[in-house]
């Protein structure tokens, strides 16, 4: 077998960053590179595989039990974020970590500090793979896409290994919330499916985010300053004011665990107009409608205050907690505990502070929780992983196949 190493290596050498600026699928071209090698390399296992026109990778390996199983599925995406370059990627490998500060050489004095990242300590002895400093490393989630392959060929070269029906999907666009918009669920064939991923090893995910987008127009008024009195209205210091109407307390640098916020991401404008966007997160479904509806009176202040029309509200929902249509299947996240426990992994539980492929797949009807990829600081060049983390998820991944065949 390829060592699953040198399989992570030859993902991530593949640039696949998404553009949230495309309107296409897959928003970039260059993810049909890394799309059509798994595709190609699931056929040489002699594998039953297509790729669709939306960039879709769906593989089965029929059941070699004489009794009737659900079938499971194992998804990853294949794209990295739009926050930092996923070009010319160039890992660093670091065998035997021992603790310390680990230059990133392609940045003179750039370093990966424990003091900043307290969790690298939890790696001391094992192998971490780190990037250069001038691109991010690309686990999210080509760790995941890795570790569905290692365990793809340990079905195909060990016959003996009892399986039930397993179905496997690779998908472009996560990052920027459309991965699995025109993802077929009925053609995947799978009954349960879990995401692989997560983050750092042991995390096991069944609820998430509700989310959603919001972007303000502000229409101001702009005209000489030196005769401005009592004639303009600067879209700038409105829009100032408006996101200071919002509680400060509920930023994400402030909040933790099931706690929503309000994140503006981005504004840009000059005083004539401006725009500027918020993503909205809550757990709680309740809260969530909450947090929504308080946007929508802020910008409802603005146009009282400054005329009807200075603030225009686009606000659209992105996706929901997926633990109400995950819990009535809780087995499927007992098998997960189980798998990873036979792995010598303890279980972590605990919500998602942001969105999975995974919460859309579930309200398809596809109930798929998250596992662990095994990465750290992802979405710029402080990520990294441990070798062993990759490792012991490909190894969960065989284990919920054969609970599954039980």
């Amino acid at each position: 077998m390829e060592k699953i190493l040198d399989r992570f290596l030859r993902y991530v050498s593949v640039d696949t960053q998404s553009s949230e600026e495309s309107e296409s699928q897959p928003s970039t071209a260059k993810q049909w590179n890394l799309l059509k090698m798994l595709r190609d390399e699931l056929q040489a296992l002699g594998v039953e595989v297509t790729l669709d026109e939306y960039g879709y990778v769906m593989a089965s390996i029929p059941s070699n039990l004489d009794k009737d199983v659900p079938a499971v599925g194992f998804i990853a995406h294949v794209d990295t974020a739009p926050d930092a370059s996923g070009a010319d990627v160039k890992p660093q490998i670091v065998p035997n970590y021992d603790g310390g500060e680990i230059p990133l050489k392609g940045v003179p004095g750039l370093f990966l500090k424990p003091s900043e990242f307290p969790e690298m300590l939890h790696y001391k002895g094992q192998t971490l793979i780190t990037t250069d400093g001038t691109t991010l490393l690309g686990a999210d989630d080509k760790a995941g896409v890795a570790e569905i392959m290692q365990a793809v060929q340990y079905l195909v070269e060990h016959p003996e290994f009892k399986h039930g029906p397993v179905k496997i999907g690779f998908t472009p666009d996560e990052e920027i919330g459309r991965g699995v918009v025109k993802f077929d669920v009925k053609r995947f064939g799978a009954d349960y499916a879990y995401t692989m991923d997560g983050g750092e090893i042991g995390e096991l995910e069944f609820e998430n985010f509700n989310a959603a987008s919001a972007k303000i127009h502000i229409q101001g008024c702009n005209v000489h300053p030196g005769y401005a009195k009592g004639k303009m209205r600067n879209a700038i210091l409105i829009g100032m004011e408006l996101n200071a109407l919002l509680p400060v307390a509920e930023r994400p640098e402030y909040t933790e665990g099931y706690e929503g916020f309000f994140h503006i991401i981005s504004y840009k404008g000059s005083v004539e107009s401006a725009d500027f966007a918020y993503i909205i997160r809550d757990h709680d479904r309740a809260k969530f409608e909450s947090r929504k509806a308080l946007i929508r009176q802020v910008v409802a202040f603005i146009n009282a205050k400054y005329g009807e029309g200075t603030a225009a509200l686009e606000l659209k929902d992105s996706y929901y907690n997926m633990r109400e249509q995950v819990e009535p299947h809780y087995h499927i996240v007992e098998k997960a505990v189980k798998a990873m426990e036979m792995a010598g992994v303890q279980p972590k539980i605990q919500p998602i502070r942001g969105g999975t492929d995974g919460a859309n797949l579930s309200f398809k009807g596809l109930p798929c929780p998250n596992i662990f990829a095994g990465g750290l600081n992802f979405h710029g060049k402080m990520e990294f992983v441990p070798l062993e983390s990759i490792e012991k998820a490909s190894e969960v991944v065989l284990n919920l196949i054969s609970l599954y065949a039980c």
